[in-house]
């Protein structure tokens, strides 16, 4: 034959590799038939090097093989060849002892039109009429998994559903670059019930940058899965404390993690950090590489983004440079804070998480007083819920080195004759030191948009206590959440606290 390729090549990509699928396309009838076949494919089984699982056992069993990167796929070429060249000793694998060898026919042009990698062993070296053999050498845990990947091949089909001989062929047809295959399996594997276990394994798949989109879906319901079954840490914190780090970067990506606060994440992260990785150097590698970037530092407070910049646990120039950016987001979050595109992952650190405390933006002041303005913005829907006598409470905020919060209720008023919205000031610690504060209670008001006073007065706390008004705007329930409101601006309740310590006292 002439220098040309055997095949053409835009009629192959046009058939597999684009993706395409045709479910007419069904071969099986030519598998291993000499009648339909112009080469034969010898497959030499290989021993397991020492310490590996046997065949029998099955390496994907319990996810070992998820933890060892493949072989690149040049040194699987080095498995590969045509009779003339079957005794090149370069070949030989770890172990090169070969266990049994088989057989089988098969159409270079079924297989070049499935997978790359037979287009490209078919096409390089094998151009003369006398070369009908191909060789591929593949250890013993590989066997069963090759010969259901050549079967789909031909027929787009598998004899198994089990998870863990699917994993196999996934990985076959990963290294066979049969992306067909490995969309089939991933869809395959992803109709199964997913579990803890399960979706790390997926998670941590070895899968090459070229065949990361045939397992996209499995990848990203593997996240969604741990995601959503881990959504609130605090009830599974022995077990989030052992997971590795695929299960955590998928927890830590999720907008509906219910954390405190996400002062409270970045503690997590840090405990996490410190548990998985003991040696200082290694950890600070791991935070600044893969987990630093999930933490969302526009969202802490001040108080957490000073304690950020001593961190010693962290790379002193990628906290500060964290700790600017979240200072800056939080200077000009009023203008542009709601407007922030949430399905972009460069714009996730901005997107606020389902945090189990509603946050708070606080400018604080020292003098002439220890002061604070405290603002607090919920949406209608977070209102709508708390009735009939829910009630929300916001993080925690600090003055005078003392922790408060703010907390609105759904509750009947004095008379209790309609239901209404209160708003509450309380003071988190329990002590000796009691505190006089001046306090304002304001909310933006349709239609100039400014705050308005609603109450001022003066409350000393303990540690404990709270102050507050049950019907901060004079008005039922009803004429509150209705659809001409006067609270709600573009759907958003925005509360302000003025809190003035004037007096702190001794009991």
């Amino acid at each position: 034959m002439g220098g040309g390729d055997l095949f053409d090549h835009r009629a192959v990509m046009d058939s597999d590799f684009s993706g395409a699928s045709r479910s007419d396309q069904n071969f099986e009838f030519a598998f291993n038939s000499s009648n339909f076949s112009d080469r034969v494919l010898r497959i030499e089984i290989m021993a397991e090097p020492p310490g590996s699982k046997s065949e029998g056992e099955g390496a994907a069993a319990d996810g070992e093989w998820a933890r060892h990167p493949k072989r690149k796929r040049d040194e699987i070429k080095k498995d590969i060849g045509d009779d003339s060249q079957s005794n090149d000793s370069t070949w030989s694998m770890e172990c090169s002892h070969v266990l049994r060898v088989k057989s089988i026919y098969i159409s270079s042009a079924i297989l070049a039109a499935k997978s790359p990698f037979f287009y490209k062993l078919f096409s390089n070296g094998m151009r003369e009429s006398d070369q009908r053999h191909a060789t591929l050498r593949i250890s013993a845990s590989e066997e069963a998994a090759l010969m259901e990947l050549l079967s789909f091949m031909y027929s787009g089909k598998l004899s198994t559903t089990s998870p863990t001989h699917l994993l196999d062929v996934l990985m076959a047809a990963d290294k066979f670059e049969v992306a067909s295959c490995m969309r089939h399996c991933s869809q395959v594997l992803r109709s199964l019930p997913m579990t803890t276990e399960s979706a790390l394994v997926y998670l941590e798949l070895p899968s090459s940058v070229s065949m990361a989109s045939a397992v996209q879906s499995l990848t990203d319901a593997a996240k969604e899965f741990l995601a959503n079954y881990y959504r609130d840490i605090t009830k599974f914190q022995d077990e989030v404390m052992n997971l590795p780090l695929a299960g955590i970067e998928a927890i830590l990506s999720s907008n509906d993690l219910q954390m405190a606060s996400e002062d409270a994440v970045y503690d997590f992260v840090l405990k996490w950090a410190r548990a998985q990785y003991p040696k200082l150097e290694e950890r600070r590698q791991i935070l600044g590489s893969r987990l630093i970037r999930l933490v969302r530092f526009p969202h802490m407070t001040c108080r957490k983004l000073r304690k950020v910049l001593t961190c010693n646990d962290l790379d002193h120039e990628l906290a500060s440079k964290a700790v600017s950016e979240a200072l800056f987001f939080k200077v000009d979050a009023m203008h542009r804070q709601h407007a922030l595109p949430t399905d972009e992952p460069t714009c996730r650190q901005f997107v606020e998480r389902a945090y189990k405390y509603r946050p708070l933006k606080v400018v604080e002041f020292e003098r002439p007083h220890p002061q604070c303005i405290v603002y607090l913005d919920l949406k209608r829907e977070e209102c709508a819920k708390l009735f009939p006598s829910g009630r929300v409470y916001s993080q925690a905020f600090h003055l005078g080195g003392q922790g408060f919060f703010l907390s609105a209720h759904c509750n009947l008023d004095q008379q209790s004759s309609f239901h209404c919205f209160g708003l509450f000031l309380g003071m988190q610690e329990k002590g000796s030191i009691s505190f006089t504060v001046d306090y304002e209670f304001a909310a933006r008001t349709r239609p100039s948009g400014e705050f308005v006073s609603k109450y001022k007065g003066y409350y000393t706390f303990t540690g404990g206590k709270a102050v507050g008004y049950r019907n901060l705007f004079a008005i039922p329930w009803t004429s509150f959440m209705a659809d001409n409101s006067l609270f709600f601006i573009n759907g958003i309740l925005h509360l302000r606290a003025e809190l003035t310590i004037k007096q702190p006292s001794a009991p």
